[in-house]
């Protein structure tokens, strides 16, 4: 064979062969040499590692990779940790009780406070809302207390955590609370679920209570649900879960952002404003038939100039794209929120006010505020209405009498309220509104066929195409642009149309939400 090459190869061909040969076989020997070192090393490690003994002891990691360890952190802990559990097998004075409860009990009287007392309250999420709900609750007599969170303590957690020390930093929030607790009201029982809420555990982590059951105990269903998550996919599937099951449950919107504690209420979903979160919260839900009924506590506070924004990302981090990926966990935010350490704590004692009086079964009529405008939505759908039958009338041929529209109540509150911000487009007035179509239609203004065909009266009127203005605007439009000749562009100005056009968008993506 040899011969053969030299007979048929040329000398360069054969000093390459031989390169590559050689190159191949010191590749070889590298690598070879590479592995055996790192299995070397990766056997000395493991040597060194000692048995698992009192002096050396392991810690289990969360799913997260976060240390799982303890938050006892002195005797005075062991302490009371032992006190509580002794209390919680009823080896505790009642007396002692009332007497911690005694305000509570005058307040509540003894029916009241024994509902507080017999009840089971799931809360999801533990910082600065969930945490000053928590203690509130247990204070107030709530014995049953089912905490759920996968986060853990962080510097940053300290300026408007409830219950959290520099000694807690590092390890689970809800060891951390439940730690504090037993400090305060040893007799609660306190069920610590270090784990994330998802689509997956919701109905095992709202399930019945199964803690430290005593023999005359019953598996026992959640008297409320506190939703202190400010994570809207993670809000929106729990809302929704209770929601279907019937459970109660009521929600903490925003705090972010926001400084003025006289502007909290307390208020159905549909009622909420000037709330991102909450906006948000309730396009969703309302995709998945949920328009109303879920109890939330939110801010009226407007922004402003000077006042705290949302941080913006990063313009290297923009370019780079896939922005959805610098969160912590898929789908969770990746900003950090502006918050103002008192806020979290007002927003978490009004939701824990809710479920107390709730529970306790005492008088609440919360007052939503300037929100209560009911009778100027009803005035402006009948002005509406009136308007469409006048524009119909106007028109050869067409009979208005029993005109209907295809736009309720409802309807009209989210067009002025959320995609008009209460505001007319025109002049930016919030008094005596009106809404009113923004173009003429080409087919003009005629009763649908369809509709006649099974007996309806009724006229097309998309809610894209309807614009918010005050009364004495709306009556000028009627007349220059939908009995006149005029399009809109040659009326206003191009910073009136450029803003309804932006409104109409926005009422367009977000139409699958209602």
């Amino acid at each position: 064979m040899s011969q053969w090459l030299q007979r048929n190869t040329s000398t360069t061909f054969q000093l390459g062969l031989a390169a590559a040969v050689g190159a191949f076989a010191a590749t070889s020997v590298i690598f070879t040499a590479t592995a055996i070192q790192r299995r070397r090393a990766t056997e000395e490690l493991k040597a060194s590692i000692p048995d698992l003994s009192r002096e050396h002891h392991a810690t289990q990691l969360t799913e997260y990779g976060g240390a799982m360890r303890e938050s006892i952190t002195n005797k005075e802990d062991e302490r009371s940790a032992k006190i509580a559990a002794k209390a919680r097998k009823g080896h505790y004075d009642e007396e002692l009780i009332l007497e911690q409860l005694a305000r509570n009990r005058v307040f509540l009287k003894d029916e009241g406070l024994a509902k507080l007392r017999n009840s089971f309250v799931v809360v999801v999420g533990l910082g600065g809302v969930g945490s000053h709900c928590v203690a509130a609750l247990a204070r107030s007599g709530v014995s049953r207390l089912r905490i759920i969170d996968f986060d853990q303590v962080t510097l940053s957690s300290l300026n408007r955590h409830a219950l959290a020390t520099l000694a807690d930093v590092g390890t689970p929030k809800v060891h951390c609370i439940r730690k504090r607790l037993e400090q305060i009201c040893p007799w609660v029982s306190i069920d610590c679920r270090n784990e994330l809420l998802s689509s997956q555990s919701t109905e095992a982590l709202l399930g019945v209570w199964d803690y430290e059951l005593q023999d005359d105990e019953d598996r026992t269903e959640p008297d409320f649900v506190v939703d202190a998550i400010d994570n809207i996919d993670t809000k929106v599937s729990l809302l929704q879960y209770c929601a279907l099951k019937g459970i109660k449950v009521i929600s903490s919107m925003g705090a972010g952002c926001k400084s003025d504690p006289t502007r909290i209420q307390v208020g159905d979903i549909s009622t909420s404003i000037e709330d991102p979160l909450s906006k948000a919260t309730r396009r969703r839900l309302r995709v998945k038939g949920i328009k109303d009924g879920i109890p939330v506590v939110f801010s009226t506070e407007k922004p402003g100039e000077g006042k705290a924004e949302l941080l913006p990302i990063a313009d290297e981090e923009v370019e780079k794209g896939n922005v959805d990926k610098l969160g912590v966990l898929p789908e969770f935010r990746v900003r950090i929120l502006p918050v103002l350490g008192t806020m979290p704590a007002v927003f978490g004692y009004t939701v824990a006010n809710y479920v107390i009086c709730s529970i306790a079964g005492y008088p609440m009529d919360y007052r939503v505020g300037e929100k209560g405008r009911e009778r100027m939505h009803d005035g402006i759908l009948s002005a509406l209405q009136g308007l469409e039958e006048r524009l119909v009338r106007s028109s050869p041929g067409q009979e208005a009498v029993g005109l209907r529209i295809p736009v309720s109540r409802d309807d009209v509150a989210y067009l002025v309220e959320e995609v008009f911000r209460g505001k007319s487009v025109v002049s930016g007035l919030g008094n005596r509104l009106a809404l009113i179509r923004w173009r003429k239609p080409a087919e003009g203004f005629r009763v649908e066929d369809a509709y006649l065909k099974e007996g309806q009266k009724m006229i097309k009127l998309p809610m894209a195409d309807l614009v918010l203005m005050t009364k004495e605007e709306a009556q000028k439009h009627e007349k220059q642009v939908l009995l006149g000749d005029s399009a809109p562009e040659a009326v206003y100005d191009p910073p009136v149309v450029n803003i309804v056009e932006k409104r109409h968008r926005e009422e367009l993506a977000y139409e699958r939400y209602r």
